[in-house]
């Protein structure tokens, strides 16, 4: 019989309902939909490679949210940098540096668990303080020995489902010199930033004395903006600093007020940690008007029904905002100027 996710399957949706009622699960509707996926999937697909695939990415998911769901309340900040990078190097004592700082102010770190920059951000935090999202290679890469026996190890099969890691339960992201990876994690998480599918987060880019990433920076602003292939407000989606203490206040400075967003239907929802007056509303719509959609508001709210799945985030105060979706570089500006307040 061909499956639907809609309920009139029979005796197979009878089945799966008794399967999740013996098993216990939480989200009974979402769990049988995965269940339902897997049956038409095994239904329309008979090649062995595509369910593989398949299987792997659920399996390594599922043990990503595992590993991580008893720190959802602490801020994470993701590192990425050259494997290459000795011990010996500045670069390296720098992002010790920086990553001893996040410990102090409660911020976990992710690292690809590997040698070079990775293992300078763990050796920094502290295993107590790291994760370790590493992937299988044929050289490189085994688990740098600051993790190495830890139980927030991660090893994965498929760079995509690695890389969902590092995003997914980043509040921020910090970039140090690296090379083709470095390069592609920088690239992918402004692009997500900028398309609006990864919610605004700081992304800091900490330079060597020898302007890694200033040389970078001028091929952007020599080239691709020369060029109109990015816009002026796209550089506000990172910054580029040297010193560390500065990229962590530029981190912590974006939560000051500022907790999270979602979108509600057309409405932007911004969740703070603290109310909004009248007058500061004021200041802000005068000043982001272009960040809303023709004849569109910005307003406080409180919590709406379709949040309730966050119950966790129901006290917090919101701003809702109908955003045009599509200055995603001003929204972070717009973040800046409610953190002001």
């Amino acid at each position: 019989m061909l499956l639907s996710f809609d309920r009139c399957n029979g005796e197979i949706d009878e089945l799966v309902d008794l399967l999740m009622r013996k098993v216990g699960v939480h989200h009974p509707e979402m769990i049988r939909e995965m269940i339902m996926g897997a049956l038409k999937s095994g239904q329309e697909n008979n090649y062995l490679a595509d369910q593989k695939l398949m299987r792997t990415t659920m399996k390594e998911m599922r043990y990503t949210n595992k590993v991580f769901a008893p720190y959802r309340d602490r801020k994470k900040v993701t590192v990425f940098g050259s494997a290459r990078t000795s011990s010996d190097d500045p670069i390296y004592k720098k992002c010790v540096e920086f990553s001893r700082l996040l410990a102090e102010q409660n911020y976990m770190v992710i690292t690809g668990g590997g040698p070079g920059i990775m293992r300078a951000g763990n050796e920094g935090a502290g295993a107590e303080n790291s994760f370790a999202v590493n992937i299988r290679l044929p050289f490189e890469q085994d688990t740098n020995p600051v993790m190495d026996q830890d139980e927030k190890v991660i090893t994965y099969k498929y760079f995509f489902n690695r890389k969902v890691a590092f995003l997914k339960e980043a509040h921020a992201v910090a970039l140090f010199p690296g090379g083709f990876g470095t390069l592609d994690e920088g690239m992918e998480i402004m692009t997500l930033i900028q398309t609006g599918k990864n919610p605004p987060i700081p992304v800091v880019m900490i330079d060597d004395d020898d302007g890694y990433w200033e040389d970078w920076l001028e091929f952007l602003r020599g080239s691709l903006l020369k060029r109109g292939l990015i816009s002026g407000e796209d550089f506000a989606l990172f910054s580029v600093v040297r010193d560390p203490a500065e990229a962590v206040q530029i981190i912590d400075d974006f939560y000051r007020n500022y907790h999270s967003m979602r979108f509600v239907k057309s409405k932007m929802i911004i969740r703070l940690n603290k109310v909004l007056d009248s007058d500061h509303l004021r200041i802000l719509a005068d000043e982001f008007g272009d960040i809303l959609i023709p004849g569109g508001k910005m307003s406080l709210s409180s919590p709406l029904p379709e949040e309730n799945d966050q119950p966790d985030l129901k006290n917090l105060p919101r701003l809702s905002v109908e955003f045009n979706r599509r200055s995603y570089g001003l929204l972070k500006s717009f973040i800046r100027r409610i953190n002001s307040f």
